[in-house]
Parts: C-alpha cells; structure tokens; sequence
C-alpha cells in the first residue's frame, strides 16, 4: 500500500523517493509542489561588474525575504 504523498512533507516525499526511484507517482507529486516559472526570478548573465553586484544585491534581497516569510 503506498502512503498518501498529499500529507508527507516535502523532505518525507524526498526521502520516500530516494528509497523508491520506480515510484513515479511520488516523483510527479513531488514536482507538482515546484513553484510556477510565473513566480520565478530570472537573471540573465550579466554584462558588466555593475550589472553583477547590482544583480546580485537583488539576489540576497530576494533570499532575505523568502527566509523572513519562512520563518513567520
């Protein structure tokens, strides 16, 4: 019988996965949980030494912010 994926948490879904790489229920449920490219930041390669700290600023604060909204 195999556990319902819906109620696992994701490190549990990992887990289960890497224990039962044939189960390719679990690994659909597990990409279904993945954000929507529509919520993605994309960065493109920078052209310039001001373009990549300006990027990269714009990377930790986007990182700070998930990490706030995570821990709330």
């Amino acid at each position: 019988m195999k556990p319902n994926f819906e109620t696992m948490s994701t490190m549990e879904l990992r887990a289960y996965i890497l224990t039962h790489r044939e189960d390719t229920e679990a690994l659909n449920a597990l990409f279904n949980r993945r954000s929507p490219d529509s919520e993605a930041v994309w960065f493109h390669p920078p052209q310039s030494e001001d373009e990549f700290q300006q990027q990269f600023e714009l990377f930790k604060s986007i990182v700070s912010q998930k990490q706030a909204n995570k821990n709330s």
